[in-house]
């Protein structure tokens, strides 16, 4: 783990490198593996553990193992109670409908359905209509093809799907429309929704996808990293170079 992160104070990046190290560790660490984990020397641990400990964020153990203490749940647990999707999630769709000029929308998975929680419409007379709280079916359209797949659903399409990171269907949902979605994690890489860009059927094509794709894979990204998730690694392609995926 690097412990030499640019910016702020050196001794607060330590102890915030020194608490993640124990995020795949709840049997807790000892004091030789938390110095692998960080490359800081255990002179230097056993100084910052005894403030971790004064402020109970780390606990030892009788056996001499530290585990994280309870301060962190306490903070988790505010957090997640202080924690507003919407207020995370609708500027970086305001923003993704503005640079295209498209319909941008965020869905959840409930059961065999996609739930629109948030939308926001360009401001042009000729657009994709859609309302939160819309349900649709989840084999239909590239926003329920990636909840689909990411969610560990089995067969050719969803696999490629994992594989280039994206979606993108034509005249699934609606004969007049076309979209292009891309999966959102939160903690653990976790499928929490899909980012989905609506563009009228008539305004598609190779290049418009080529255009939209990255700022739809940013904006996704960009949630993801919000909700304190992790991204997959790379697929295969993080652009679209042909239209061998699009289903008339």
């Amino acid at each position: 783990m690097n412990t030499q992160t640019e910016g702020g104070v050196s001794a607060v990046n330590r102890a915030l490198t020194v608490l993640l190290a124990f995020g795949n560790a709840p049997n807790g660490l000892m004091l030789a593996q938390v110095s692998e984990a960080t490359g800081l020397n255990m002179s230097t641990l056993l100084r910052m553990f005894e403030s971790l400990e004064q402020f109970r964020f780390i606990k030892r153990l009788p056996d001499g193992r530290y585990v994280l203490g309870p301060a962190n749940f306490h903070l988790g647990m505010t957090y997640r109670e202080s924690f507003q999707l919407r207020e995370h999630a609708a500027p970086i769709l305001a923003r993704l409908s503005e640079e295209t000029g498209e319909t941008a929308a965020f869905y959840v998975r409930e059961g065999d359905q996609r739930v629109c929680l948030f939308r926001f419409h360009a401001e042009r007379s000729v657009r994709t209509n859609l309302r939160e709280g819309d349900r649709f079916p989840l084999d239909v359209g590239a926003a329920g093809h990636v909840l689909l797949a990411f969610s560990g659903t089995r067969g050719a399409e969803h696999e490629k799907v994992v594989e280039q990171g994206y979606a993108v269907s034509v005249a699934e949902r609606d004969a007049e429309s076309a979209a292009i979605a891309c999966p959102v994690f939160g903690v653990g890489r976790v499928i929490s929704g899909a980012i989905s860009l609506g563009i009228p059927r008539y305004r598609f094509n190779k290049k418009v996808q080529n255009d939209y794709l990255p700022r739809v894979l940013a904006a996704a990204a960009e949630l993801t990293h919000a909700l304190g998730g992790d991204l997959p690694s790379p697929g295969a392609a993080t652009q679209a170079d042909s239209l061998g995926a699009l289903q008339a």
